[in-house]
């Protein structure tokens, strides 16, 4: 169990959006109080910041001991360690430069913690959702298996992502750690993948499929359902729609695992769609190279396994388990040599573990800096 599940220091949070902010308070590894949303106020300065410090003041006032902390995800660009908000697309009136966190300490008179929303979201998952479940499973199993590195990516507006390292969050020297938006689009390479990854990738494809304009194209939601056959619409269109973005996110995943070799976790306001999707994801994770000369290999070397999926899951947890001698004695040690990938979804929710994450990165930093 990490440490921050068993601190009773409360640390006051918020998933800041160019929609909504939402507020919240964590203690112990859960929720404290919260959460609730409030309208962003995106294009006025002085309205945006009142609406947080506003929300931040209706969280103290709910708690039952002063918050050590604030600590929480607030979109990029932007100056994480020194607090200072850059040019925002969807919060445009941050242009320019805005001291935040600075502000912030100065109303509240506690320390100011701000880090990227995917950053948070895998910091949680790998704190309390998705790392120890896949531990949890694997110990139940009796296998010798353990993970301790992940990767966690959110779809919805954008495609966002981040690193967890032996039970570290890497930010990276420009704070720009697991940036995954910006890799390339497989199916589309003169453009970056979140152009593939995201809701209005979903969108655009159902419309050309359907033969219909864009704006006439329902949400997400909406086309899980036609997908599912639960709704009218063009299911195939749906499918393909679903299927097209677990490709180009499947593909993304394979070149982040790669070098972070971890498990995934996937969150975001699309992983409600799961369904139609992360067989794609796991299927474009499994797929090959070809070398000049024809011949194929694996992209990944270990092999990719849906948890999602029962039969998948009970295969990834069986492993290849052996006992091995130990030369020159009559000890035999367990070995498992099948090097493998668990990918799923998120097991605590995106702003769930948005604030666990963002918990646990304040009390590390404070008990750092003692």
């Amino acid at each position: 169990m990490h440490t921050s599940r068993r601190d009773d220091r409360v640390v006051m949070t918020l998933d800041a959006g160019g929609t909504n902010m939402k507020f919240s308070a964590v203690r112990g590894g859960t929720l404290a109080t919260g959460p609730f949303s409030v309208p962003s106020n995106a294009d006025n300065l002085e309205r945006c910041l009142a609406t947080i410090v506003g929300g931040f003041e209706k969280v103290r006032a709910s708690l039952p001991v002063p918050p050590v902390a604030i600590s929480f995800a607030f979109p990029g660009p932007a100056d994480y360690p020194r607090g200072i908000i850059g040019d925002l697309g969807n919060l445009p009136a941050f242009r320019g430069g805005v001291a935040l966190g600075p502000m912030l300490e100065d109303t509240f008179g506690i320390p100011v913690f701000i880090n990227n929303d995917g950053d948070l979201f895998a910091y949680g998952e790998a704190i309390g959702g998705f790392l120890p479940y896949v531990n949890g499973l694997l110990e139940k199993a009796g296998s010798p298996k353990r993970y301790a590195n992940l990767f966690g990516v959110t779809l919805g507006t954008g495609f966002g992502a981040g690193i967890v390292r032996n039970g570290e969050l890497f930010i990276g020297d420009n704070s720009g750690a697991g940036e995954i938006w910006l890799l390339r689009n497989k199916l589309m390479p003169g453009t970056n993948i979140e152009e593939g990854a995201s809701i209005r990738a979903v969108r655009r494809v159902y419309a050309a499929k359907a033969g219909i304009p864009l704006d006439q194209v329902p949400e997400p939601k909406v086309l899980f359902e036609i997908g599912m056959g639960r709704a009218a619409g063009d299911r195939a269109a749906a499918v393909e729609a679903f299927r097209r973005l677990g490709e180009t996110v499947g593909d993304g995943l394979a070149q982040a695992l790669t070098l972070v070799d971890g498990v995934g976790v996937i969150g975001g306001g699309v992983s409600g769609a799961a369904p139609l999707f992360l067989p794609a994801v796991v299927d474009e994770m499994n797929g090959d190279y070809v070398s000049p000369s024809g011949e194929r290999f694996r992209r990944l070397v270990p092999q990719v396994f849906n948890l999602e999926d029962a039969a998948q899951r009970d295969a990834f947890l069986k492993g290849a388990v052996k006992e091995v001698a130990v030369p020159g004695s009559a000890r035999t040690i367990v070995y498992d040599p099948t090097p493998r990938i668990p990918v799923g979804m998120s097991r605590l929710g995106t702003s769930e573990a948005v604030a666990i994450g963002a918990c646990a990165f304040a009390l590390r930093q404070l008990d750092v800096q003692r």
